[in-house]
């Protein structure tokens, strides 16, 4: 299992989705460009000690990302995709999360081989993309027995 971010805009939020990893043993994915700088201050601040303890592959592109991926691609989004309580994981998927101001463009949408939403009250646009990632992960770690030993 893999949480993969596609061109993440907030440094914050790829701090804590790092440090979810890391708590979990999940490795990460990042998928440029991002919308910082990879040594900027926020995401050490968010990611505090746990950045060191979390396996990241930085990705030129999205087609660098494809060239080097094993498992299923499994879309976070909001557009046409299945309930989250009706989706069945696997234990090599990789959760692709999308920038917080663009989601992902329609080639990546498309490439995906599962689309997955969370189900949210009627009106409202989107959860926060760590509190997504956080999410899809707890319950694609619950269905293929994968949360860490204690």
């Amino acid at each position: 299992m893999r949480i993969a971010l596609f061109q993440p805009d907030i440094a914050g939020n790829v701090g804590t989705l790092l440090r979810l990893g890391a708590c979990l043993g999940v490795a990460v994915d990042l998928i440029e460009p991002m919308g910082f700088p990879w040594s900027g201050r926020a995401l050490a601040r968010a990611g505090m000690d746990y950045a060191g303890m979390v396996e990241v592959r930085r990705h030129a592109d999205w087609q660098a990302f494809l060239v080097t991926s094993r498992g299923r691609i499994v879309l976070a989004t909001t557009a046409g995709a299945v309930p989250l309580p009706h989706a069945t994981f696997e234990p090599d998927d990789i959760l692709l999360l999308g920038s917080e101001s663009a989601g992902v463009p329609p080639p990546v949408h498309d490439r995906a081989d599962l689309r997955v939403r969370v189900p949210m009250r009627a009106g409202l646009r989107s959860l926060n993309v760590a509190v997504t990632g956080a999410i899809l992960l707890g319950e694609a770690l619950r269905q293929t027995a994968g949360w860490p030993r204690t």
